[in-house]
């Protein structure tokens, strides 16, 4: 994705799942691990948040589940655009992990943008050597995604300042 990013878009990835404690909510509070303050400060300093996630035994990846668990606790990701790319090739096309983490991104506050969620599969053989993706069709449904999430970002104009809203109900769901 961030060889494919339009002028004006950077990308800053996670830090690597495994590169956080195991969620343990008496430990979500200050002073954070540093792993899970750094995810906290990237998701913090972010206009929006792409996700891409395969589905592993029927539902999320554990260890991307733990990196969920440590965005419930704050408040950085509430009203956030999100989406996520799904490059699935099995017959599922991932679907109980994507339901599962529109469920958690909802409890979080996010703002999923649902145009911006694709199921684009990409087979093994067509990501090269260099990990990038050059089939000229695939590459068009990642940018589409793409411009989709940063379309969806506020203008400085919408943020105007006014008075704080109150934080989105935990349980609520908007997507």
């Amino acid at each position: 994705m961030r060889a494919l990013a339009p002028d004006g878009v950077t990308s800053r990835p996670a830090p690597p799942p495994d590169a956080l404690p195991h969620f343990d909510p008496d430990h979500d509070h200050e002073p954070l691990p540093p792993p899970v303050a750094d995810l906290r400060g990237r998701i913090a300093a972010a206009d929006a948040v792409l996700f891409c996630t395969p589905e592993y035994a029927g539902a999320l990846p554990g260890s991307f589940k733990n990196l969920l668990d440590w965005t419930v606790g704050g408040t950085e990701i509430n009203d956030k655009p999100v989406a996520w790319i799904n490059v699935s090739t099995a017959v599922t096309r991932a679907r109980h992990a994507h339901d599962s983490l529109r469920r958690v991104l909802a409890y979080t506050g996010a703002r999923i943008v649902p145009e911006a969620c694709l199921h684009l599969p990409v087979p093994r053989q067509l990501v090269g050597p260099d990990g990038l993706v050059h089939d000229q069709a695939l590459r068009t449904g990642l940018l589409t995604c793409l411009t989709l999430l940063t379309e969806a970002i506020p203008t400085k104009a919408d943020r105007a300042p006014g008075p704080p809203s109150a934080p989105p109900h935990r349980g609520a769901s908007s997507a």
